[in-house]
């Protein structure tokens, strides 16, 4: 289906097309037509399938429309995500689409200075692009107010629910009229996103067009079996070998990606790391330095693995697998976008053969398993305990038993040790 069958304007069909587009996605073909009618939606769709189009472009076509668009700018469309390079790459896709429209839009996250957000709200906009934890501190600071917010749209909110978000979420909405469009899009539907969805949505339109949690099916898959110690070695063997000239590698900790980034630098290898100990300013340079390959390699925490955009990025190595399942399936999506092919390849030790073994389970597949001459297994080494770097909240932020983590800790020791992990998360983004 071609965009211009989807009810747009000229403005936003020419800025389409300024962009390389003509034909609509599926999530992009079933999404917009409910958007525009004002329907809530809850939206399920792989990585890379063009989602943030199939609720922008309807977005700026409501706006267009909207008689309150000539009046005194406020906020009429919220846009809630997870991380600072999401904010940042919705924002972007919020000016090229509606580049011959007339609107203002701020983009705001933490990390950077709250000062020139607060001069461009001043000004008045009708799109705020935001992270959860700086949007409250705007709200509290009074320099924003929600209460004329017309469409609400919660981007990657599985992501905000790990990241322990829903308490700040939760805020946000209570500041904000009933009588709204909310607009939901997740890459799973866990229980969690479910019961959300039911106290968020009103009689919503439901859109699922991959099976939840599925990846997409241009990703070739790979798991190479090596010793812990060998990794990198044999990392380095496969960038030189293959002539890799673009590969995104994910590790679970901060230390690890500053490490392994070093580590591969003495080989010769142009790399950078980004996570969430790194400044907004070194973060959106290793990116841009990796886009442009200027950087061959970029070493990432999973903080990256929602917020990037890279355009027929080739590569993506799990250097160690995620302690949750479902966020192999977020890595692994930045590759093999927009129906290119990808390849996503991980290193396995023998320490990670329950973390594979959780991962197929939910793919419901298994995964090749090639090693690679030269990097056979120890097979007298013995697995040592993964530490489990991300302690997966449940939806109401906290757990209520101590029995629940084996450890013995008492409630309000667990409750305390839950805030101080999200406090964590919201400063990453």
């Amino acid at each position: 289906m071609l965009f211009s069958e989807l009810g747009l304007s000229a403005e936003l069909l020419r800025a389409t097309q300024k962009q390389g587009y003509q034909e609509a996605t599926p999530i992009q073909q079933q999404a917009i037509p409910h958007i525009l009618e004002g329907r809530d939606l809850l939206a399920g769709a792989q990585t890379g399938t063009g989602k943030t189009a199939g609720f922008v472009l309807p977005l700026l076509q409501r706006l267009k429309d909207s008689a309150l668009a000539e009046q005194r700018r406020h906020v009429q469309v919220l846009i809630l995500v997870p991380t600072r390079e999401l904010a940042a790459q919705v924002g972007e896709s919020v000016r090229d689409y509606g580049r011959y429209l007339s609107f203002n839009s701020a983009v705001i996250f933490g990390g950077v200075s709250i000062n020139p957000q607060i001069s461009k709200l001043r000004r008045g906009v009708d799109i705020v692009i935001a992270t959860p934890g700086r949007l409250l501190d705007h709200m509290q600071r009074g320099t924003i107010r929600l209460n004329d917010v017309e469409t609400l749209v919660l981007d990657e909110a599985d992501r905000m629910l790990d990241m322990g978000f829903i308490r700040d979420i939760r805020k946000i909405l209570q500041s904000m009229r009933s009588e709204r469009q909310n607009l939901l899009f997740s890459a799973t539907f866990s229980k969690d996103i479910k019961q959300l969805a039911n106290e968020l949505l009103n009689s919503p339109m439901e859109i699922q067009v991959a099976r939840q949690n599925a990846t997409a099916e241009q990703i070739s898959q790979v798991v190479h079996p090596v010793d812990r110690n060998r990794k990198r070695e044999l990392l380095s063997h496969m960038i030189g070998a293959r002539n890799w000239q673009q590969v995104l590698v994910f590790t679970r900790t901060k230390h690890l990606a500053n490490r392994l980034s070093q580590q591969l630098e003495r080989d010769g290898l142009s790399t950078a790391a980004i996570h969430g100990n790194k400044s907004q300013a070194a973060r959106t340079r290793a990116l841009a330095d990796f886009k442009n390959g200027d950087v061959r390699v970029l070493v990432a925490t999973d903080i990256a693995a929602r917020g990037l955009d890279i355009e027929q990025l080739p590569h993506v190595v799990n250097f160690e697998l995620p302690n949750v399942p479902e966020d192999y399936v977020h890595r692994i999506g930045r590759t093999g976008r927009a129906g290119l092919e990808g390849e996503a390849v991980s290193l396995v030790c023998v320490d990670e053969k329950k973390l594979l073994a959780d991962i197929e389970h939910l793919l419901k597949r298994d995964i090749e398993q090639v090693i690679i001459p030269g990097y056979e297994p120890d097979q007298s080494i013995k697995a040592e305990p993964i530490r489990n770097g991300r302690n997966k909240q449940s939806f109401q932020g906290r757990r209520t038993s101590a029995s629940r983590n084996g450890r013995g800790r008492s409630a309000p020791a667990q409750a305390r040790r839950g805030r101080s992990q999200n406090n964590r998360s919201r400063r990453a983004a």
